[in-house]
């Protein structure tokens, strides 16, 4: 078994206590000269490399993660599951056997990268239940916050050369929603990095460049000044909070000063050929810059750059919002994203997720929309020494109900996790004495790793 980690109190996500406080100094431009909202975001690295946690993922495959998040819930029967109540005809692919929508013939060029799950089966129908479980794996419960995959991600496999290991871009929209893809109990160090919209002109982050009326050797007076009265003060009263601020603050102005981290936001040193070719719309250039961290050293990186509430939430003219609006944007992403990965050698390394928070309902509606649908639905996942080109489980005629092979969020995260080196089987312990699980599935089991894929 093991042994329960040792977890700082948990707070309720709408209190306004310094748990909340920190997190939400994760902003970029919450940074001061002196590094304190960055540095305690960045602080759990030197611990973590202390602690030799993420040594076992040497031996894995994959080393980081991308999420090409699908917020609202994209109509699995018009993309990777194609029925005949669907107005869209399906397509050949790469792979013998495996059709898709005509909506995505980028994609269709590259399913032997990828494998296409058609059973998922999830039990939340709304949105902010639906996308709580689909980042965490565990149903809401009003006595207990639960990590979210990015962030026990982040815990588990540590940083890599000084680079955020967990990162969104950009930020979720809503406020409710992003503090699902929070850590909670396991600490605010391990919440999200969240960079600003890259696919705006002036996408840039603050944080990391020092005032041109600043030097480098300015900021090192300032802190070598400010270090001496903190000394002081701390030979009054010493509190292990306050004595580790130092070395979030040193780390904090490391990150500054580091050309890697800078380079990795560095979306100009990319050319406008590349930039094109992933689509200067928000998802595309989302998921570049989710290539270039994580071929800087992130570990998990979420692409989230389809703007607006729940944007794939097609309750009204499904066909022409996933023909006109929708699926265009991420069969361009998506097929650069495997292409320019496994042209620098980055696919065998890099697991690559696409999916929302549930499917849509086989049916059409009056509005011509098709509603919330959790019962089956479709996903991708590729990369990370994964095997694709396959098709796992199956729907029923309609893609109604799951016929074959349910998979469940559990599943879906074991098997993430063993390709990353991660005890899947493993739980955290809570500050009130429960065991979380990592890979929770559903009635509470533990989730088991898809034998098709790793």
């Amino acid at each position: 078994m093991n042994e329960p980690d040792t977890m700082t109190e948990s707070t309720c996500r709408n209190c306004n206590t310094p748990e909340l406080k920190r997190r939400d100094f994760l902003r970029v431009g919450s940074l001061s000269l002196f590094g304190i909202g960055m540095g305690q975001f960045l602080a759990v690295q030197r611990a973590l490399a202390a602690a030799g946690i993420g040594d076992a993922t040497d031996r894995a495959k994959a080393q980081s993660c991308i999420l090409l998040w699908l917020q609202g819930g994209p109509s699995h029967v018009d993309l990777w599951d194609p029925k005949a109540n669907s107005n869209f005809r399906p397509i050949s692919t790469n792979v013998d056997g495996i059709r898709i929508s005509e909506l995505l013939p980028r994609v269709a060029k590259h399913m032997d990268k990828l494998a296409v799950i058609r059973s998922m089966h999830t039990e939340e129908i709304d949105h902010p239940e639906a996308i709580h479980y689909a980042m965490t794996g565990h149903r809401q419960n009003p006595a207990m916050q639960f990590p979210a995959l990015g962030s026990i991600l982040s815990r588990e496999l540590g940083e890599r050369a000084g680079i955020p290991p967990y990162v969104i871009a950009p930020q979720i929209d809503l406020k409710l929603y992003q503090d699902h893809f929070g850590a909670q109990f396991i600490g605010a160090e391990y919440e999200p990095f969240i960079a600003p919209d890259p696919s705006a002109e002036d996408f840039q982050l603050p944080d990391l460049s020092l005032p041109k009326s600043v030097s480098v050797e300015r900021v090192e007076q300032r802190r070598a000044f400010r270090d001496l009265i903190e000394k002081a003060y701390r030979q009054k009263r010493e509190i292990a909070e306050f004595g580790k601020m130092d070395i979030f603050t040193a780390k904090a102005l490391e990150m500054i000063l580091s050309d890697a981290v800078k380079d990795a936001f560095d979306l100009s040193q990319e050319t406008e050929k590349t930039r094109e070719r992933y689509g200067k719309h928000g998802i595309g250039q989302s998921a570049l810059l989710a290539r270039r961290l994580v071929e800087a050293g992130s570990r998990f990186v979420t692409a989230a750059g389809y703007r607006g509430v729940n944007p794939w939430d097609s309750h009204a003219q499904n066909d022409s919002e996933h023909r006109d609006k929708l699926a265009p944007p991420l069969d361009q992403a998506l097929s650069t994203l495997l292409e320019d990965l496994q042209e620098r050698g980055l696919l065998e390394s890099t697991v690559v997720i696409a999916m929302g928070e549930f499917g849509r309902t086989p049916h059409i509606n009056p509005d011509n929309g098709r509603d919330h649908w959790p019962h089956c639905w479709s996903m991708v996942i590729g990369g990370g020494g994964l095997r694709g080109g396959q098709v796992i489980g199956a729907s029923d005629e309609r893609g109604a109900y799951v016929a074959e092979r349910m998979v469940t969020m559990g599943d879906l995260f074991a098997t993430i996790y063993k390709a990353m080196g991660i005890d899947w089987e493993k739980t955290y312990m809570t500050p009130i004495g429960r065991p979380i699980k990592l890979a929770n599935s559903i009635d509470d089991k533990t989730g088991a790793p898809l034998e098709e894929l790793v």
